[in-house]
């Protein structure tokens, strides 16, 4: 653990103490476990004034983003594709070429979640104490490949078993890994829009997914005497390879150590998270606990909040699992459904940037998560209660959007409302994703042919999960508006702040 990981705070007890009092204990707590604490800025960094200052972190924010951006969004697509190709290979003849039967497809289908949830603690665990984000996010994308490119060679149903949960278990390190990326990298209220933009990886592959597959299997069937399905996991998975190669040279590890920041800017970088929470993630990896961060995580409320969260919104969110299957019902043939579930998504793109954007904007957290999941539970009634075309195709426009709007801006306040040390932050980022997860497992059994066309019971469970995000939304913001208060005063709290951090003037972001 890391000299800077492990700051004391101030006890609880002692807060009938003076403001002055506190924030004097706080300071000498953390100079007295930290060598060589830094208390001002770097010489550049004081140098510029506050116009120079602003000017500078804009072009060093655009430069972060023109490097990091792309690449992440990239990987994350291909992550989906991934995961997600065995519905394109099912329709290209997988299960009649393997003789799959009753609900082996299913099975092989919900495996990967199994390796999914698994691994994800684990893995950012182990990204936390590798300390090398740059190699081991694509070298996790090498392996997933591979084993995707696998899937080719499959021949009956114990093999797509395996390769589906070996599959999972190494896709699992990319999103959560991913999430702790960025948040080594941008401040608190840089956050929610960057994860948008990541997360907008899963909605373009969506998106396009079905095309990519159409022109492979359309084309390929019996080239080299390979079915088209055996194709499509061949040329998906070499593309993922080839991908992951080039993001070897190409995505950093942290400001400190990135080749393509000259010094000032690697100066500013650092002192912008420094100023922002207190410290940078550049630590030694060897100091780092591998399991401490997740005692952290696990014994602080704030995590199981969060847990709740998230889980609630990615439950009521499993809908979108089964679109095609929901807009169905309009009654219209296959190829107009096919069209109509793709103005959701559209949409779903814009609004969750706009709002990730006006959340960072404005440093808020609380309504831009909670007002988009009030139009859900509306939408769920409204789905759930008429038959109507217009009323029902209008809730299902409201359905995705509002939604993954609400999610983006949950995944930053993780980060936000636990940053540090960088290896609670990790295991957190890491739980929450995985049991968020759970929800896949059992979301298939929700949407029978049999509850056509309204799926009341399905709609019903969204609805409930929708409006327990709320609840569990408000809880969170109640804590974190005490806490803030308690900062106001001078007291010291638990939870991870470290006291140089209080001292400046760290608050939560609610």
């Amino acid at each position: 653990m890391s000299p800077w990981h492990s700051i004391s705070q101030v006890p609880e007890e002692n807060t009938h103490k003076s403001h002055a009092d506190n924030v004097e204990a706080v300071q000498e707590t953390a100079n007295s476990n930290r060598p060589n604490p830094r208390k001002e800025a770097p010489a550049y960094v004081a140098s510029l004034n506050p116009e120079e200052r602003e000017l500078a972190e804009k072009a060093l924010i655009r430069k972060i983003d023109v490097h990091l951006l792309p690449v992440i969004i990239i990987m994350y697509i291909l992550n989906y594709l991934d995961r997600n190709n065995i519905a394109a290979a099912r329709l290209a003849g997988l299960e009649e070429d393997l003789g799959l039967e009753g609900v082996q497809y299913q099975t092989c289908v919900s495996i990967l979640f199994v390796g999914y949830l698994l691994m994800q603690i684990p893995s950012n665990l182990l990204l936390n104490k590798f300390g090398k984000p740059a190699i081991y996010l694509p070298t996790a994308m090498i392996l997933w490949g591979i084993i995707s490119t696998c899937t080719a060679a499959a021949q009956n149903y114990a093999g797509l078993v395996a390769i589906r949960f070996f599959l999972g278990f190494v896709e699992a390190a990319y999103f959560p890994g991913c999430l702790y990326f960025l948040s080594a990298w941008y401040t608190r209220k840089e956050l929610g829009f960057r994860t948008a933009a990541l997360y907008s990886g899963s909605l373009i592959s969506g998106a396009f997914s079905g095309l990519i597959a159409a022109g492979i299997t359309g084309n390929m069937d019996y080239k080299l005497g390979l079915r088209a399905w055996r194709w499509l996991f061949i040329i998906e998975g070499a593309i993922t390879i080839a991908i992951a190669v080039v993001a070897i040279f190409i995505l950093p590890n942290f400001p400190r150590t990135t080749t393509w920041l000259s010094e000032e800017e690697k100066h500013l970088a650092a002192w912008r998270l420094e100023e922002d929470i207190g410290e940078d993630d550049w630590v030694d990896s060897e100091q780092q606990s591998f399991l401490h961060g997740a005692m952290l995580a696990f014994s602080d409320i704030k995590t199981w909040i969060l847990m709740l969260l998230i889980l609630c919104i990615v439950s009521s969110a499993s809908v979108t699992n089964f679109f095609p299957t929901v807009v169905e019902t309009l009654n219209y043939g296959n190829i107009e459904t096919l069209l109509l579930t793709a103005p959701p998504y559209v949409l779903a793109v814009i609004t969750a940037f706009a709002n990730a954007w006006h959340a960072d904007r404005t440093g808020e957290r609380y309504f831009h998560i909670t007002l988009p999941l009030y139009l859900a539970v509306a939408a769920f009634i409204i789905a759930a209660t008429t038959t109507s075309v217009a009323p029902r195709y209008l809730s299902m426009m409201l359905m995705v959007p509002s939604l993954y709007t609400g999610y983006v801006v949950a995944l930053g306040w993780i980060s936000n409302t636990l940053p540090r040390p960088a290896s609670k932050r990790a295991a957190a980022l890491a739980g929450i994703n995985c049991v968020s997860n759970a929800s896949s497992i059992y979301a298939s059994y929700m949407y029978p042919d049999s509850d056509k066309p309204r799926f009341v019971t399905a709609m019903s469970v969204n609805c409930v999960t929708a409006f327990v995000a709320i609840l569990s939304a408000t809880a969170l913001r109640t804590i974190l508006v005490r806490l803030n208060k308690k900062l106001d005063r001078g007291e010291g709290i638990s939870g991870g702040v470290p006291g140089q951090a209080s001292a400046r003037g760290f608050r939560f972001l609610v």
